[in-house]
């Protein structure tokens, strides 16, 4: 009787954790978060796998996994370098080197693709039809070639065309264009200096407040005050002013021909200005589509209301076009931002020195630890891309229309 009652027990016991497995599968809530835990577990078991797998491959062939090459000396020279590095400076010394080149290339590529971009997307608008048909012409050519053939043209002519360092373009003489680079004159500051960077950050602040500030009389009265010039005149203006009264703080070191080539100033080399050149053209060409739809986005009717409030075209663009086809422009220009900086890693075709060039090429090679630089450089290209993402999204997000 006991055992009746027991087995009777246990099968009730049975059908009750089915009939609670069926309710919770058959919620839809429950399911959705079932299989999503279920998918993270496969996924890290994948994950697991592989790293298991690799390490096990590893030790199949004598190497082990770690990063102790990072402290061991370079022993390889780098010809452009924003921080101090020689060639017995470790391979961590050497990336950051490179990763500092990279940044140098993505940056000036950004700012000036930008400009270039919204010149031409705007001039491809132009009424003028001579203008138009070529900027039309450049936009074609440029994107429909490999940014690769581009960076090889324009190294290219650089290194090729442009005269030997006896024969320099001189301006100034100050200022010399050879094969080997740009010279220009290297600013050394003094300590009054700062006087000077502490009036170019006030001018700035007092720009951003004289900016909101305007706006606020504008939308209240109507009247419009020259933003533009008195911006310019309290970021350049004043400190300019404080650098005529503290004695001009700051000496010149002006390159010199000395045997075959210039020393003393600075160089931007010819890798350089051809990848930074390639690239911002490149780009250009893409943002500008990108801004002519932007702009062709915006309803005919604003311009026709702005016109018959009598405004000047080139307020209209700049108050009430530009403002609302941002919305539209800036989530695809992420995009090309982020492609002008991974497509920096072409720099290894010609030479440049950055982050794939450095400790993904030279460092790999002499101490074959291929997985953990690989892990490097991947993590490295994702933490920039990820920057931008973040940055671009917020500055999206301050855009936005806001809606009442």
């Amino acid at each position: 009787m006991a055992d009746g009652q027991s087995a009777a027990a246990a099968e009730a016991l049975d059908t009750s954790q089915r009939s609670l497995i069926s309710r919770l599968w058959n919620n839809t809530e429950t399911r959705s978060v079932i299989l999503q835990i279920l998918t993270i577990a496969l996924l890290f078991g994948f994950i697991a796998y592989i790293v298991n797998n690799a390490i096990a491959n590893l030790a199949a062939i004598g190497k082990t996994f770690s990063y102790d090459f990072l402290w061991e000396p370079a022993s390889y020279d780098i010809s452009q370098t924003l921080i101090e590095y020689t060639s017995r400076s470790t391979h961590f010394e050497a990336g950051l080197v490179g990763l500092a080149n990279t940044g140098l290339v993505a940056v000036c590529g950004v700012i000036l693709a930008t400009i270039l971009g919204f010149t031409f997307g705007v001039l491809r608008l132009s009424s003028n039809f001579l203008i138009s048909r070529i900027v039309y012409c450049y936009i074609e050519f440029v994107r429909n070639v490999p940014v690769l053939l581009h960076i090889l043209l324009i190294h290219g002519f650089v290194v090729h065309t442009l005269p030997v360092p006896k024969q320099a373009m001189n301006f100034a003489d100050s200022f010399f264009l050879t094969n080997r680079g740009f010279f220009v004159p290297k600013p050394e500051f003094e300590t009054a200096f700062w006087a000077v960077f502490i009036a170019f950050i006030i001018g700035i602040g007092f720009t951003v407040w004289f900016k909101r500030w305007a706006k606020g009389v504008q939308d209240a009265t109507g009247k419009i005050y020259p933003v533009f010039l008195i911006g310019t005149g309290a970021i350049l203006g004043f400190p300019i002013l404080v650098f005529l009264v503290t004695g001009m703080p700051v000496q010149w070191g002006i390159p010199a021909l000395k045997g075959f080539n210039f020393k003393g100033g600075m160089v931007l080399r010819p890798e350089f200005i051809a990848l930074w050149l390639a690239l911002s053209l490149y780009t250009s060409a893409f943002i500008a589509e990108i801004v002519r739809a932007g702009i062709l986005a915006v309803n005919w009717g604003q311009s026709e209301a702005a016109f018959a409030l009598g405004m000047r075209p080139n307020r209209t663009l700049q108050l009430i076009i530009v403002p609302q086809a941002l919305r539209v422009i800036i989530p695809p220009l992420t995009s090309q931002y982020l492609n002008l900086t991974k497509n920096s890693s072409l720099a290894i075709a010609i030479g440049y020195m950055d982050i794939v060039a450095t400790i993904g090429g030279i460092s790999l090679m002499q101490t074959g630890k291929e997985m953990e630089i690989m892990i490097i450089v991947l993590a490295i290209y994702l933490c920039i891309s990820l920057c931008i993402s973040a940055f671009m999204n917020w500055y999206n997000k301050k855009m936005k229309l806001v809606e009442r």
